[in-house]
């Protein structure tokens, strides 16, 4: 039987941090989420809120008194500018007597990622999932006003991963021995082209969505449009349109560190049904 853990969850209000919360807490272990703004964390019941903030390494050191496991995010804001903080971060978490930590890899260099890897005295774990599922998300307004999607290099392959194994696997890794020194790889079940996950999405919803293929030039217009950095656009080009190896090869690493197999695209879809339909006309 694994003993109760506590665990410091940053990111916690995010995609991955949500789903690393969850299976903490499904799992009995006790759950402490750091939050900007803890009056708008919408957390579950259970779960302590405390005030801090990455950027101010000082703000998080009350918030790391007694927990074994600290699980990190590498950037923040809303186009993941990379912390600068990690040194600062990883002494406070070593001061306070944190045995394990996980790190989310944020795509790129990180001075957070390299201060855990130099911090002696915790056994650390790099997450290294490939496309979350959950950006699919990004076509809901496409799909529920218009049934259909507009996307560039649509014959794109990923072997895009569900956020809750990515929280599955920190879980694991923070809780439990046999992980110190690990860099994992996450990646779902099976290889996907755009055309393929919305042919997935239309089947969920049982209504058909049309598929339309963009120019480079088109998709640079749209995010320009929608007020994304250049440095950002730039990286969206270069993953989608030259998708490294890593992000289109199945691995199984979810289901030898979890004991369950990866989730695949059709359960996402499945339980996010919802914000790809319609909300029905009301009757006049």
């Amino acid at each position: 039987m694994t003993q109760t853990r506590k665990v410091l969850v940053t990111g916690a209000t995010g995609t991955v941090g949500r789903q690393v919360v969850a299976e903490l807490l499904a799992h009995g272990h006790v759950v402490r989420a750091l939050s900007r703004n803890p009056d708008a964390a919408s957390l579950p019941a259970g779960v302590e809120v405390v005030r801090g903030d990455l950027t101010d390494p000082d703000s998080v050191a009350p918030a790391l008194d007694g927990v074994t496991g600290l699980h990190l995010v590498t950037f923040g804001g809303p186009y993941f500018t990379p912390l600068e903080t990690g040194p600062r971060l990883l002494e406070l978490a070593r001061a306070a007597g944190v045995a394990r930590v996980t790190v989310l890899h944020g795509g790129g260099p990180s001075l957070v990622e390299d201060a855990v890897r130099a911090q002696g005295g915790m056994a650390w774990t790099v997450l290294m999932p490939v496309e979350f599922m959950a950006n699919a998300l990004e076509w809901a307004g496409g799909i529920r006003d218009s049934d259909a999607v507009r996307e560039p290099f649509v014959s794109r392959l990923s072997a895009m991963v569900h956020e809750g194994d990515i929280g599955a696997v920190a879980a694991v890794a923070l809780t439990e021995d046999g992980h110190a020194g690990q860099e994992y790889v996450l990646t779902g079940p099976q290889l996907l082209t755009v055309g393929d996950k919305v042919a997935v999405l239309a089947a969920a919803r049982g209504r058909e969505i049309a598929l339309t293929e963009l120019t480079e030039d088109q998709a640079v217009a749209r995010w320009r449009a929608a007020g994304l950095p250049e440095q950002v656009i730039g990286f969206l080009i270069e993953a989608y349109g030259n998708t490294p190896a890593v992000g289109r090869t199945v691995v199984d690493t979810v289901e030898k560190v979890t004991g369950l197999p990866a989730r695949g695209f059709d359960r996402w879809a499945e339980e996010h049904v919802a914000a790809f339909r319609a909300a029905p006309v009301a009757a006049v």
